[in-house]
């Protein structure tokens, strides 16, 4: 039996979530590397019409860091999935498969960077950016395993992400100070974990620098208006459909939504 191509395990994870469906095994062998996790984003990204409105980044945890060359990763988040937060907002998660909810900085970027630049300052990475909101990441894929298995396979189905809940603007966020804010996150009003975004290697601002050189290397243009979620600032809270998720965010508001299932598309 011929092992499944990158191509072949794009498709797979692409009907899936267009089917709304879920598997406990990996289609396909388990990509060893980050690039090679990236590959089968890339196939995956070409067979979805949709266009790319953001990006998520999410850490690599430490012990897998030396490993993998990168504390961080990334993955697309589609424009038709990121949402103003309203108050009847919902999460959209994949019943059959993993489903989470991060809170969340989500930094929009103002300024396009130069196609020719590879490298980027923390300062440089900052310039680009024209506004910063609180919101909820919405981490979800039809593969149940998708984080146990380190992180090219997170990042072979697009970054483990499912949508993007925008809240409040952060005022006066150029002083970076919001980063150092206590924020938990409560699901059905019980705590599931608290967390300080200066906490990230480089902050929020750091995730935008990892992302811009990142895609630079990739060949991926970022657009002016493309928001980045920057990271899980209090831990990846697994949750079920019919559960309420609030990101307190302390003088910086709430995010809040109702978990439900994501339907076929």
């Amino acid at each position: 039996m011929t092992a499944a191509s990158p191509a072949a395990i794009a498709r797979a994870f692409v009907t899936a979530r267009q089917q709304a469906t879920g598997f406990s095994d990996y289609p396909g062998p388990i990509p060893p590397s980050l690039a090679d996790g990236y590959a089968i984003q890339a196939e995956a990204l070409a067979l979805v019409d949709a266009p790319v409105g953001g990006w998520k980044v999410g850490r690599v945890p430490a012990p897998l860091v030396e490993r993998f060359g990168a504390d961080r990763l990334a993955g697309p988040i589609f424009t038709p999935t990121i949402h103003a937060l309203t108050p009847d907002a919902t999460g959209l998660v994949f019943a059959q498969g993993f489903g989470a909810a991060e809170a969340e900085f989500l930094l929009r970027i103002g300024q396009a960077p130069d196609p020719a630049q590879t490298s980027f300052t923390l300062e440089e990475a900052a310039a680009l950016v024209d506004a910063v909101h609180i919101g909820l990441e919405i981490a979800s894929s039809p593969f149940t395993g998708i984080n146990e298995h380190g992180p090219a396979v997170t990042v072979s189905d697009f970054g483990n992400n499912n949508g993007l809940l925008i809240g409040a603007a952060v005022p006066d966020w150029q002083n970076l100070t919001f980063a150092e804010i206590d924020i938990s996150l409560s699901i059905d009003g019980v705590v599931a974990g608290t967390g300080r975004a200066v906490s990230f290697p480089d902050g929020p601002i750091g995730s935008v620098r990892f992302l811009l050189e990142n895609l630079a290397a990739r060949g991926i243009r970022l657009q002016p208006g493309a928001w980045i979620s920057t990271g899980a600032v209090t831990g990846v809270h697994e949750v079920r459909v019919g559960q309420t998720v609030v990101a307190d965010f302390g003088p910086l508001g709430t995010a809040h939504c109702v978990i439900r299932p994501q339907a076929a598309t």
